[in-house]
């Protein structure tokens, strides 16, 4: 069983900052890309940032020059730091991973989600 477990969401202000975080743990032999998705409300999930165990990085138009992607390997985390916020930033935000593990391979994971609010 491997399981992701996010952290760091909350409610801030426009302009605001926060950095989420996303662990990885259980049965990982390896982990592969990693990244951050996002639904709002009515919408479908969205693709945020990835990042490959090499650190080679890919963002939304909509979050370049505002969103970092980081990962540290030997944590098995991967870290989403979120500046110069706006309220269209509003949603549940998803890590991912693709894991190795002995008995399946490698299989997308998935975290539980975390809210992020931004108000006006």
């Amino acid at each position: 069983q491997v399981q992701l477990v996010e952290s760091g969401g909350g409610l801030v202000q426009a302009g605001g900052s926060l950095r989420l975080s996303c662990a990885a743990s259980g049965r990982v032999l390896s982990i592969g890309p990693m990244g951050w998705y996002r639904q709002a409300p009515g919408k479908q999930r969205e693709l945020v940032a990835t990042i490959t165990s090499g650190g080679s990085t890919n963002y939304a138009d909509s979050v370049k020059d505002r969103f970092t992607v980081s990962r540290d390997n030997a944590k098995n985390t991967v870290y989403l730091q979120m500046n110069s916020l706006k309220p269209e930033d509003t949603a549940v935000y998803y890590c991912s991973a693709d894991v190795l593990t002995l008995q399946i391979g490698f299989e997308k994971y998935w975290g539980q989600g975390i809210q992020v609010t931004v108000s006006s």
